[in-house]
């Protein structure tokens, strides 16, 4: 009895041993640690560690650049989400302060009402916007000085958070390089908000800048060129040229000499242009084929285009409500993800969405010395279908559609020399003279270097509706991104004009996360779904020629008066038809019980997998420590 009590006692003292030694390594690491700053970036994105873009640009600073912060730190009223977001502002420009090595200085500024720091936030145009009524005004904004360069960011948007590092680097490379390099924009579509003329005489009000070139407007000088044009500036380098349609001959010889010359080329063609038929007034032009090609300028660069033939893809379907304000899968909506991007391509290789609505296909005839580049593909379950056929909704082109297997190019980049599409010389009538009477030019025949040029099958991926959210925050209306249309737009132009530092940080932090494993289920009962309702459209087809049949035998006299045979053939087909649609019913039961279980196996999996694993852990070591105190 004694040494069994002895043996407890013994237990018991090497249990609070145990437990003060312990204690001590925590307090003794509590101290340590307290004075070790550290940081480990969690994220999947690492959205808090700078990009090797961001850090290339701050190796060649050549001056010191100043980024002063303005936040209400002190005040009270500020919401704790919003303190914790400064927060993590905060974070990243420590992290631009340590890698600018000296020549990035940090500043923080509290703006309280009626100081001077809130005196500087408003000569800066900081967005300040009051929480209550009569409440003091709240800043969140960020500025950048070089000497005597300054840019501003009037507010940091929680809700944008994706692209903190891309735009805080965009401000100081703003700074760093004042002049804008120069851009042409041609366009058959209001994307920088001019007015669009409709039929003679009448014209609409003017549209605002699409989203896509308004952000661009910020880092270039965007110059419209008219469809019309018969020479293109010499100052100009890089033109985009969108949706081009019935351009003339002298129009197609000016980009023609201009690629040849050594100018860079984005063109964004389109079968059937969504994007236009929202900003058309007319519905005149509406009836009009929306298609646009550049045939006599691609025919010369080996490559074609599907101007009247839209991509469908089964694998890259998009959910959108169709007639009835039903929900369906159509796949002539092209949601692409990273399977359907050039991972080898710095253009391509950090973006990971693109939306394409009713995209054309490119096929390249051949190479003919020239470098050629796929961007962006459809999968092998594509193919190609008449683009009125859009007009129909998802169910009439999953009806009609038959893929051939090939995985069509969406966009592609053409590199090398090029060859001129008009040997002939400068487009008029024969002899030395043109069509207005000018002297012809002999032109060139062949790039005098090498030149580059971006085709992408799809125009409505720049329009605002298929790119980006509109929000708003504090009073200041803003964006966030729905996919890298934009971030592929403007990596295209970065990459063209020579600025390819920002290509690497803009793609950072997705906001689309899909359920690969629910869009499987989606479309496999969708596919059933849609082989049920074609065996029903086939039997209501049988049924009527049947009873046609029937009633072409009845004499003229009774057309009016159903036959016996004819009632039963009509019952027969309600029994079916009643069948049929309790057979798709059940499709869609199915299809809602596999989500609703995937989801509580996942929700299962995320609540009990890491108490499960403590326990595990809680047994095992039991189970150790007593197989311990039995050989002692």
């Amino acid at each position: 009895m004694i040494k069994s009590t002895n043996l407890k006692f013994r237990r018991l003292g090497s249990g609070v041993a145990g437990f003060l030694v312990v204690l001590g390594i925590v307090v003794a690491a509590n101290v340590i640690l307290s004075n070790i700053t550290v940081r480990q970036d969690l994220t999947e994105e690492k959205l808090y560690t700078l990009s090797a873009g961001t850090r290339t640009m701050l190796a060649a600073l050549e001056q010191p650049v100043v980024l002063k912060l303005f936040f209400n730190e002190s005040d009270p009223q500020v919401p704790v989400m919003l303190k914790q977001y400064a927060q993590r502002v905060k974070d990243l420009l420590r992290e631009y302060e340590r890698a600018g090595h000296g020549n990035v200085v940090v500043e923080y500024f509290d703006p309280q009402p009626d100081s001077d720091a809130e005196d500087w936030a408003q000569r800066y145009g900081l967005a300040g916007q009051s929480l209550g009524f009569m409440g003091p005004n709240i800043y969140i904004g960020l500025v950048a000085s070089m000497g005597e360069n300054e840019a501003v960011l009037p507010v940091l948007d929680p809700q944008a958070e994706n692209l903190m590092e891309y735009n805080i680097s965009r401000l100081i490379a703003r700074v760093e390089n004042p002049k804008k390099p120069v851009v042409g924009v041609m366009s058959s579509l209001p994307v920088l908000g001019e007015p669009v003329m409709g039929f003679a005489g009448a014209s609409r009000s003017p549209a605002q800048p699409w989203v896509s070139f308004k952000e661009l407007k910020q880092d270039y000088d965007l110059r419209p060129v008219e469809t019309t044009v018969e020479t293109i500036d010499a100052f100009m380098d890089t033109l985009i040229l969108v949706h081009p349609k019935n351009l003339s001959d002298r129009t197609l010889y000016a980009l023609d000499q201009f690629v040849l010359r050594g100018g860079r080329l984005i063109a964004f063609l389109d079968p059937f242009c969504v994007a236009e038929l929202e900003t058309q007034a007319s519905p005149q032009m509406q009836r009009e084929g929306p298609g646009s090609n550049l045939d006599k300028l691609l025919k010369a660069w080996h490559v074609s285009f599907t101007a009247n033939k839209a991509v469908v893809d089964l694998n890259a379907a998009t959910m959108l409500r169709g007639a009835g304000n039903q929900v369906e899968e159509n796949p002539a909506w092209l949601s692409l993800r990273k399977a359907n991007l050039n991972e080898r391509d710095v253009l391509t290789a950090n973006l990971e969405a693109i939306l394409m609505p009713c995209a054309g296909a490119f096929e390249v005839l051949s190479t003919n010395g020239l470098e050629i580049t796929v961007l962006i593909h459809a999968s092998s379950a594509s193919g190609l279908i008449d683009s009125f056929m859009i007009r129909g909704g998802a169910d009439a082109l999953r009806k009609q559609f038959v893929s051939d297997g090939e995985q069509q190019a969406l966009a592609v980049r053409l590199y090398g020399k090029f060859k001129t599409a008009f040997p002939d010389g400068e487009p008029g009538l024969p002899g030395t003279t043109n069509e207005v009477g000018e002297a012809r030019t002999a032109g060139l025949s062949e790039s005098v270097g090498m030149g580059t040029v971006v085709l992408v099958g799809d125009a409505d991926l720049l329009y605002d509706s298929f790119a980006v959210k509109s929000i708003n925050f504090l009073g200041y209306a803003g964006y966030q991104p729905l996919n890298d249309n934009l971030p592929f737009f403007g990596n295209s132009l970065e990459q063209m004009s020579g600025g390819a530092a920002l290509s690497a940080i803009r793609t950072r932090g997705k906001t689309d996360r899909p359920f690969g494993v629910v869009l499987d289920l989606q479309r496999q009962a969708q596919e059933r779904y849609m082989a049920e309702e074609t065996t029903l459209q086939n039997k209501l087809m049988q049924a009527q020629q049947r009873l046609n049949e029937l009633q072409a035998q009845k004499d003229q006299n009774q057309k009016l008066v159903l036959s016996p045979e004819q009632k039963k053939e009509i019952e027969r087909f309600r029994e079916e038809q009643y069948q049929t649609r309790q057979e798709l019913k059940k499709v869609r039961r199915e299809l809602r019980r596999d989500i609703e279980q995937l989801g509580v196996r996942v929700k299962a999996s995320n609540i009990l997998l890491m108490p499960g694993l403590v326990v595990l852990a809680g047994i095992g070591f039991e189970n150790f420590r007593r197989r311990k105190n039995r050989r002692a």
